[in-house]
């Protein structure tokens, strides 16, 4: 996997850690890219494939990177004009998502991302944004040459709003690779981070991904998922490959309490199981 550019939000730091051991099931692979659940796209950015289908639940999400395709020059022009100081975070946090045009919903996306607590994404029940200001000594100054990379390779993607099973079962074909990072089963009371969007992620949400999985695998779907080292992710991917990675956790207030494990399951074409 050779890194051509970097993610473009700063919540996907955390998969980041992730991609030397991703790197191994994915380098081989020169089919198409699909990652239906599409978060801050560190393995799609890491990967850059020459083609991609790239979706997510989230539309201000997708509406960001739609953004920046079309848009990118205003996007950041409409970043750079706002101050950056406490009570400018919380005036753009007020607002609603839905009541903004596309280019300043993507310049606010990207500046509560850059400027929150660890760079989280988290909403409440309505929807609204809620991680709080975090106290950053700088702003964030974007790279324009950075994000005329990501803009180059989100061209070459198709760029849809939908559910992954909506996308997986419509889209997905022989051959392509699918990268499953859904919201982790929750393994303490400081991993439990669902509500990224206004509707949570429960575990009948991970069963119906499994099953979902394994179907794509007889179609002829090479498939990775990540998770938290959970007992019910084991159950559900029995028999297939699964590899615990040692991972840090950046959401918890004492440093003791930041380890964690995560772990990746492979699924291969033609349910070829692993012994």
């Amino acid at each position: 996997m050779k890194q051509t550019t970097k993610p473009l939000l700063k919540w996907a730091g955390g998969k980041a850690q992730l991609l030397p051991a991703l790197q191994r099931y994915v380098d081989s692979h020169s089919g198409r890219y699909v990652e239906p659940m599409i978060g801050g796209g560190a393995l799609f950015f890491a990967l850059a494939p020459d083609r991609g289908l790239i979706a997510d639940v989230n539309p201000e999400l997708v509406g960001f990177y739609r953004a920046i395709v079309e848009h990118l020059d205003a996007v950041l022009s409409q970043y750079d004009a706002w101050p950056f100081d406490e009570s400018t975070f919380y005036e753009l946090r007020s607002l609603r998502f839905e009541d903004l045009d596309v280019v300043t919903a993507a310049a606010r996306l990207l500046y509560l991302n850059r400027s929150c607590f660890n760079g989280l994404y988290r909403v409440n029940r309505d929807g609204m944004f809620n991680v709080p200001w975090g106290r950053y000594k700088k702003r964030f100054e974007p790279s324009r040459p950075h994000f005329e990379a990501a803009r180059a390779l989100l061209v070459r993607a198709r760029i849809e709003l939908g559910d992954f099973r909506d996308v997986l079962v419509d889209e997905a074909r022989a051959g392509d690779l699918i990268f499953l990072d859904p919201p982790y089963i929750p393994v303490s009371q400081h991993s439990d981070f669902k509500r990224y969007t206004r509707t949570q992620f429960h575990d009948d949400d991970h069963r119906e991904m499994a099953e979902l999985v394994k179907l794509l695998s007889e179609r002829g779907c090479e498939t990775v998922v990540t998770n938290s080292n959970h007992p019910l992710v084991h159950d559900l991917y029995q028999g297939y490959h699964i590899e615990v990675i040692q991972s840090r956790r950046n959401v918890n207030s004492r440093a003791s309490g930041r380890k964690g494990e995560d772990v990746i399951v492979y699924v291969p074409p033609k349910v070829r199981k692993f012994a």
